[in-house]
């Protein structure tokens, strides 16, 4: 069979072509996924790969989504049906398209889709899932839509249950009953329901599809666990995340986000004329797809070239001169900044009134920066232990000079009881003490011991010079380590202290004089800083809400103090 007859595959190509040439503007990202499905392809004639690409089974859903109405605006006012645009059509083929050759079961179980506000994300959340309901072939297909709250999780499952209203035809032909909870589809014995962590109960679930809707705002990852058990019992289960970005770097939607980028990046590591640098961690997932439309480091958020990049419906549901509008208000009103970040260009932000660029800071990540490298080097070191029970950070600062220049290199320790880390509400952190970015200590407080134990060996190691603390915090530890000749010194953490380092570390970060080995702790630590100034411009570091943790950035303005007067005779680190 020609291409000819196959539309929405040939609509697919088209778009895959127009993004990978740079006609269509797209985020690395985007053009990354898109050069996956092209090597993908490739792949899928040899014979020892396991996945076969279904030129009918991509068709049929596209075919499914535009026979739905439009049920919002004045396209559902003009009782128009859906017609999918290009990137609609590359996401749904490829997706559905892809089988095991063997089982013949779909290839991709999970999906992220990150897209910003106003590009149909529900509608096409919608249509997808009533595909899910009645024309997968599955018996008893038990269907989701999951948020952490009931208001959300109805938004998609509202959503169908308009477009069944509205769609007489596919009512009849599946037996489908709109109810108040649930859409009942009695040809095959499926249930469509919302499900929200508030509901009655979580367990029991055979979920076929959970739809995740704006997994930015999940707090934790309990919602998202409920939903990848439960979709563990089906032999072509699919989860589809999708969201816009955020402000919350310890949920699960941020770690979604990251390991998307890994497998992205790998992608890249793959392809010869990449035109990308490679940085950061790679990861190969064959069942994991995802695709995200944002706009670029480095790129002018106030361009409209930006806003385009950002919205892969611009001009269909996304309208010019509205962004305009917004971007207008944004450049106006900082309090705005933040919202038209995430929501239009799907660009995560700091926290409300957050003190450091984030941007920046990730361009002065060095991935292949090792601590080894400054082995006998003078060393600045500082500690934040504020709590025996959750997170505590040591800093190791070195400086070096460059064309005459001093530039300064941070590693961060972190540590935390074995038991904060079993009982977290932060969702990252035991992949993060799996992945050797957190040393645990057994039991329930953090054992100071390990903590001992590493400035001793970092005595050895390198030439400490100095090490910062808090005496409230840790006066026995330091009698103990200054009676082994660690050279311990006290740094109240006060206005006085803080201002003028926290200053200074936000100019190194922002002209690169700053480099870090890219540590994801330490970025969600700075990211969670949120700063208040005073009547004499003096600065302090915050946090907004209890768990979001700032250890591993008051450590790092500590070592900065240090090293920014440890030259100064009788400097003395005690504040107001």
């Amino acid at each position: 069979m020609s291409m000819a007859s196959y539309p929405y595959i040939r609509k697919a190509q088209r778009y895959i072509k127009d993004v990978l040439s740079g006609k269509i503007p797209a985020s690395w990202q985007v053009v990354a996924a898109c050069q996956r499905q092209q090597q993908d392809l490739a792949r899928a004639k040899q014979k020892k790969w396991p996945y076969r690409f279904d030129k009918e089974e991509a068709e049929r859903i596209c075919r499914f989504l535009e026979l739905m109405p439009h049920i919002k605006g004045p396209k559902a006012r003009d009782g128009e049906l859906i017609a999918l645009e290009g990137w609609q059509c590359f996401i749904l083929t490829t997706v559905f398209g892809w089988l095991h050759k063997k089982t013949g079961f779909r290839r991709f179980r999970r999906s992220f889709i990150g897209v910003p506000r106003g590009n149909a994300k529900s509608t096409l959340s919608s249509g997808v899932a009533l595909f899910m309901l009645t024309a997968d072939g599955e018996p008893g297909p038990e269907v989701y839509s999951a948020a952490t709250t009931r208001d959300q999780a109805k938004i998609v499952f509202g959503d169908a249950q308009a477009m069944t209203r509205k769609t007489p035809p596919l009512a009849s032909k599946y037996g489908l009953d709109v109810q108040q909870r649930g859409i009942i589809s009695a040809c095959n014995d499926g249930i469509f329901r919302p499900l929200s962590r508030d509901a009655d109960t979580q367990d029991g679930l055979n979920i076929h599809f959970g739809c995740l809707d704006e997994v930015h705002a999940h707090k934790t990852r309990e919602v998202y666990d409920v939903v990848e058990t439960g979709a563990g019992k089906r032999d072509q289960s699919l989860i589809w995340a999708i969201t816009t970005a955020g402000s919350n770097r310890s949920g699960i939607g941020y770690e979604l986000w990251t390991y998307l980028e890994a497998v992205l990046r790998k992608v890249l590591a793959d392809w010869e004329e990449s035109p990308y640098p490679l940085k950061g961690d790679q990861a190969e997932d064959e069942q994991f797809f995802g695709i995200i439309y944002t706009i670029d480091d480095g790129d002018d958020w106030t361009d409209p070239a930006s806003w385009q990049k950002a919205n892969p419906n611009w001009g269909v549901s996304v309208m010019p001169d509205y962004v305009a509008g917004l971007a207008n208000k944004a450049m106006q009103l900082a309090s705005a900044q933040n919202n038209f970040k995430t929501k239009h260009l799907d660009a995560w932000v700091n926290a409300d009134q957050a003190w450091m660029d984030m941007q920046a800071w990730k361009k002065c990540a060095d991935y292949g920066l090792s601590i080894d490298d400054f082995a006998g080097d003078d060393c600045i070191e500082a500690l934040d232990l504020a709590s025996k029970i959750d997170l505590a950070c040591k800093i190791r600062l070195f400086q070096r000079q460059i064309d005459g220049v001093t530039h300064y290199y941070a590693f961060a320790t972190f540590y935390l009881p074995q038991r904060a880390v079993d009982e977290a509400a932060n969702a990252q952190y035991q992949g993060w003490a799996i992945e050797g970015y957190l040393q645990t200590t057994p039991g329930d407080v953090t054992d100071f011991e390990t903590v001992e134990t590493g400035l001793l060996e970092d005595k050895n190691s390198f030439s400490v010079t100095d090490v910062a603390y808090d005496p409230w915090q840790a006066t026995q530890l330091a009698q103990r380590m200054s009676e082994k000749d660690v050279p311990m010194r006290e740094y109240r953490q006060t206005v006085q202290n803080f201002s003028e380092a926290m200053k200074e570390l936000e100019a190194l970060v922002l002209s690169g004089r700053l480099h870090h080995d890219g540590n994801p702790v330490l970025e969600w630590c700075i990211s969670n800083v949120v700063c208040h100034t005073d009547a004499k411009d003096n600065i302090y570091p915050r946090k907004e809400r209890v768990e979001n943790k700032i250890d591993g950035a008051v450590s790092l303005i500590m070592a900065l103090g240090v090293a920014l007067h440890g030259a100064e005779q009788g400097f003395v680190y005690e504040g107001m």
